[in-house]
């Protein structure tokens, strides 16, 4: 028999050998968990890699600067001042208008057209529409006018409508201002009366400044052109939409500008579904749909602004007029509402109709526009 000496000896090796047994396989646990967790870990970074490259890719498709986009046409329309590249219009537009407008297309530099809607014979109505509409915007206008007297001209601005679609750089205003111009110069016109509303403001107006003889009277529709002196923002959704990423998620990824326009109106129920489609399905089929959100930050936000040498020329050409003027305003504008005051400053002498519609009032108050026109001519004529 082994004496007690020697059993606690042999137990003491075994205890040790078992402990030894043990911290070996807790280190082999340890061992293999550290492993593990390096796998997680090199799984979580190429998965963290994968996101902010699939991110970069993303942020620089939606800021990307957008394609040339020059549409088609079909056939010519002839007029006084030369043959146009004709075009005809889709059924979802052409319902809209029927059938006696005229669609054409004036090309203003070389693969950049202007599309042109025109109507009646007499006076010319040269009539400038806003962001991000387009010439139609003045149709339910029309059909208060009498049309033996006036020449209706419903030009629509590049990037929107069935004009060209042009890269976002390209959009500021002197290029606006001095395509209309061309528009003004191909159609060989003597004088005019004009309308203009949001951005169809600035750019009709810098327009004729550009050909200073030319307009004989005028109708002002929730639009503006005083440079601001300060910082600031003509609306939370200028303020909102001027960051970049942010403002291409907004009005380009995760909403359509054209449905959500219904927001601004006095009567919503003016913004249908078929509106919405008459002004963005062309420049959403276009695939370039950057002039909405490029024109939003035309708007200058303080004195140092890039737009605002343009506007400031339109200020001092506004000063020169000594014309007949109306102003009708959408009072329920959340946009321009506020900017009465500012429009009468630059024509005290205007009669101002004030209404219950919102920004595109052309959509609300068709009739009271139409009237305010045929006073504007009766006065030129006379």
């Amino acid at each position: 028999m082994l004496s007690t000496q020697r059993r606690g000896s042999i137990f003491g090796k075994r205890l040790r050998g078992w402990r030894n047994s043990q911290m070996v396989t807790a280190l082999l646990e340890i061992d293999k968990e550290g492993k593990q967790k390096g796998e997680n870990m090199k799984v979580f970074l190429r998965v963290l890699i994968l996101v902010a490259l699939g991110l970069a890719f993303f942020s620089f498709y939606i800021t990307r600067d957008g394609e040339f986009f020059t549409p088609k046409g079909e056939g010519e329309v002839n007029l006084n001042s030369g043959t146009y590249e004709a075009f005809p219009l889709p059924d979802y537009a052409r319902e809209l208008i029927g059938q006696n407008y005229k669609s054409y297309f004036i090309e203003v530099e070389p693969g950049l057209k202007v599309h042109v809607l025109e109507i009646g014979e007499g006076y010319p109505f040269f009539l400038m529409h806003g962001n991000p509409t387009s010439g139609f915007l003045y149709r339910k206008v029309v059909e208060n006018l009498p049309l033996d007297k006036v020449r209706v001209i419903l030009p629509t601005s590049l990037g929107l409508g069935f004009s060209s679609k042009i890269p976002a750089s390209m959009h500021t205003a002197d290029n606006h201002i001095r395509w209309i111009n061309t528009v003004l110069k191909e159609l060989e016109l003597s004088e005019l009366i004009y309308a203009g509303q949001d951005w169809g403001g600035p750019i009709g107006m810098g327009a004729l400044a550009l050909s200073p003889n030319l307009l004989k009277g005028a109708v002002l529709l929730n639009t503006g052109w005083n440079a601001p002196t300060e910082e600031m923002d003509l609306s939370p959704a200028h303020a909102t939409v001027k960051t970049p990423i942010v403002g291409e998620m907004i009005i380009e990824v995760f909403f359509s500008i054209f449905e959500r326009l219904k927001g601004v109106q006095g009567d919503p129920n003016s913004w249908t579904p078929e509106i919405a489609e008459l002004y963005g399905k062309p420049v959403y089929d276009s695939g370039n749909y950057k002039a909405p959100l490029a024109m939003m930050r035309m708007v200058p936000d303080g004195p140092n602004h890039p737009s605002v040498p343009a506007i400031l020329k339109i200020e001092q050409y506004i000063q020169t007029l000594n014309i007949p003027a109306e102003i009708v305003w959408g009072m329920n504008d959340p946009i321009l509402g506020k900017g009465l005051s500012a429009m009468q400053t630059n024509f005290p002498n205007a009669p101002v109709t004030k209404t219950a519609a919102g920004h595109f009032l052309q959509e609300e108050v068709p009739e009271e526009i139409s009237e305010a026109l045929m006073r504007v001519y009766s006065k030129v004529v006379e």
